[in-house]
């Protein structure tokens, strides 16, 4: 972000700088287009008109468009703009008579020819003003371009960092939610665990300690390698396996040859949570199937599960903040490349759900 700023800061310098050395050009070089012999007080004339210009800039930037234009004031900042080319015309007309220009400019422009031949008035006066006046009045609506433009490329950007912000906020919120339901449901089987058997619950204490450091320590950051999310869920489905019966059916496939992608943290736990609690029975034949797909830039989760009836009521109340928090991770950080794909297809007492993920 701060790389970003630098570099918008760096194109408003220059901008500006070129802005100047257009009109300093402008200024400066164009009467030496004349093939006239220039009085000095004409450079002079043309440095003190350049530093009105400035002031006028710099007076609307800051001042006459944030205050008056910025603020739905239309008619007054226009009666303000117009006000300020008046005023740079009529103190430029007065600065002429000061250095007495008008004469010094029409005897450049007629030199060698008599006075009473010369024509009568300055041949000055009407080229000088109304340059001034489209000078000043280009000035104003450069400045003004400029300001509005960067106006609302800063509330654009403020915006977009607000609602990166948000976003930040609401996905740690999700995840802070996740980590402790899928404790919480571990724990109860472990617990379930030390009532039959010590040595497998102590098994599973140390698996779970190898999860506890995956879920604690490497999922701190916005993404974490699609092998160790794999590898996570081959774990927990090693340690739910622990305390079923020869009843319950488990198939697990996943690439043999993986090509390593970066992909959110703990985003496929919720499925499969989903399908333990709700496909397995200690006493009915029940199954659970997960696929883990990889196609190019494109993973798939496919979870088939046996829906028991006694654990079937409801199923999304029942898969608690677990599905409904996944939803919401996947709208916020991969919008437009995600489909999921929920079947519960009661009359044949199977539920399953389809997740394809663009990774790309």
């Amino acid at each position: 972000m701060i790389i970003t700023k630098s570099k918008s800061k760096l194109v408003t310098i220059i901008i500006h700088v070129l802005i100047w050395a257009v009109l300093g050009m402008l200024f400066f070089f164009q009467p030496l287009t004349l093939n006239i012999a220039i009085p000095y007080q004409l450079w002079v004339k043309n440095g003190i008109t350049f530093i009105l210009l400035v002031v006028a800039f710099y007076l609307n930037s800051f001042v006459l468009v944030p205050k008056l234009l910025l603020k739905n004031q239309n008619g007054i900042y226009l009666l303000a703009a117009v006000s300020v080319v008046a005023v740079i015309a009529i103190f430029s007309s007065y600065v002429d008579d000061w250095l007495n220009l008008h004469q010094l400019m029409d005897a450049a422009f007629h030199k060698g020819v008599p006075q009473k031949h010369r024509p009568h008035g300055h041949h000055w006066d009407p080229f000088i003003l109304a340059s001034l006046i489209g000078t000043s009045a280009l000035v104003m609506g450069i400045s003004t371009s400029i300001t509005t433009i960067q106006k609302w490329q800063h509330d654009k950007q403020v915006h977009q960092e607000m609602e990166q912000d948000r976003v930040t906020s609401e996905l740690s919120f999700l995840k802070a939610q996740i980590n402790p339901h899928f404790f919480f449901n571990t724990l109860n089987n472990i617990y379930a665990l030390t009532l039959v058997n010590a040595n497998t619950s102590r098994k599973a204490i140390h698996q779970l300690s190898r999860m506890m450091r995956y879920v604690l320590y490497d999922t701190q950051n916005a993404t974490t390698r699609l092998s160790q999310e794999i590898a996570f869920i081959k774990d927990y489905i090693s340690l739910m396996q622990l305390r079923l019966t020869d009843v319950v059916k488990i198939e697990f496939d996943s690439p043999t040859a993986l090509r390593e992608m970066a992909i959110a943290p703990m985003l496929f736990l919720p499925f499969i949570e989903n399908a333990f609690k709700h496909g397995v029975s200690a006493t009915q034949q029940s199954h659970i199937n997960i696929v883990v797909e990889q196609k190019n830039n494109v993973v798939e989760l496919i979870v088939v599960n046996s829906i028991i009836k006694e654990q079937s009521n409801n199923l999304e109340e029942g898969s608690g903040i677990g599905l409904n928090n996944t939803r919401r991770r996947l709208d916020l950080l991969y919008p437009g490349k995600y489909t999921l794909l929920i079947d519960d297809n009661t009359s044949e007492n199977i539920y399953s759900i389809h997740l394809t993920l663009d990774l790309s």
